[in-house]
């Protein structure tokens, strides 16, 4: 090392060369150099989610959070296994073995849980997924004097137009109740049209379906049929036949009951600035650039807010973007100081 020094001292060309590339290909590797305040973890676990909706925690314990422990055991990669049952949900937390291959061991789970056939009949599909840290790069408010349908609808349109821009991958819409289409039958009304709470229920089930009807072959290839029946808003409910006498005549839902297109009845509510607000959180995932994604979406709202109704505000509230920049100005203020203490002493 010391024989190093001294060639260097006496070769003062070779020296300043040498500075001269250093300094150029930190200058070249900078604006490919990834920011981030924080550095990203990576998480080797898969989670199980299956809801059983109305089931308490002991019924969700035996009969689902059991049987996908008992399913998964076993499998290559798999560390540790740890269940929660709640209300109406099963969660499956599955620990894997460092270094494994985390979407082949994935798609292992999977494949077992999707082959559970003892599940009671009233669970819903699993749903098994990676864990990944998903880290917030904005918060967005978007608030006003306007209904709740609205500010949905409003938040949903913004949602989908974020998503749609390059480079980002994760935008998701809070504190927004999800849809929720209510039947309220009188027991007097059933009584005077001879039917029972059970069979206006089957009636709903049998005609809001989309059921898959085979395929015709001819001669310019072949054709799919489906019948498209599912109902999605109230108006819809409302035609759906529960009765057909005996003179033909048919009794509709609407002539038995009242259907309410609305919400899930929570007390999920949120306000910004005093005003009913919807929410949306713009995050990144893995290697994705915070610097980049903050920008496009900036640079969208911009656009977005001239195409908004009147009274409608769209702001962000938090903006980790801006908390990167606060840290690289103080990195660069430091930096000078030091450089300028060295060319001092020097």
């Amino acid at each position: 090392m010391h024989k190093l020094i001294n060639w260097f001292v006496h070769n003062t060309v070779s020296s300043n060369l040498l500075m001269i590339i250093l300094i150029a290909g930190g200058l070249l590797a900078l604006p490919r150099t990834h920011q981030e305040e924080f550095p990203t973890l990576n998480v080797d676990a898969v989670r199980v989610g299956v809801p059983y909706l109305g089931a308490a925690p002991a019924e969700v314990e035996s009969a689902v959070c059991v049987r996908v422990e008992e399913a998964i055991e076993g499998t290559e990669g798999i560390d540790k296994i740890s269940s929660n049952a709640s209300e109406g949900f099963c969660s499956v937390i599955i620990e894997l073995v460092a270094g494994v291959d985390k979407t082949k061991v994935a798609n292992d789970i999977k494949s077992k849980v999707d082959a559970i056939d003892s599940f009671p009949e009233e669970t819903e599909r699993p749903v098994t997924a990676e864990i990944s840290i998903i880290a917030t790069v904005l918060q967005i408010a978007i608030s006003g004097p306007a209904d709740e349908r609205t500010l949905k609808l409003i938040g949903q349109r913004v949602r989908d137009d974020i998503a749609a821009l390059p480079g980002v991958s994760q935008v998701a819409l809070q504190f927004a109740r999800p849809y929720e289409i209510s039947v309220d039958v009188s027991e007097q009304t059933l009584r005077r049209h001879g039917l029972t709470l059970a069979e206006v229920g089957r009636a709903i089930e049998k005609s809001s379906l989309d059921i898959p009807g085979g395929s015709l072959k001819t001669e310019g290839g072949e054709i799919l049929l489906r019948t498209r029946g599912q109902a999605y808003h109230g108006r819809e409910f409302e035609d759906i036949v529960v009765l057909t006498r005996m003179d033909g005549t048919n009794v509709r839902l609407s002539d038995i009951a009242t259907v309410v297109d609305g919400f899930e009845d929570t007390d999920l509510r949120a306000r910004f600035d005093g005003s009913p607000a919807v929410s949306l959180k713009v995050s990144r995932v893995g290697e994705e650039d915070i610097m980049h994604i903050a920008s496009r979406v900036k640079e969208y709202l911009e656009q977005a807010r001239r195409e908004i109704p009147e009274g409608i505000a769209i702001t962000i509230w938090q903006d980790e973007s801006q908390d990167l920049v606060d840290r690289l100005d103080a990195l660069a203020k430091n930096a000078r100081s030091g450089l300028l203490l060295v060319l001092l002493v020097l």
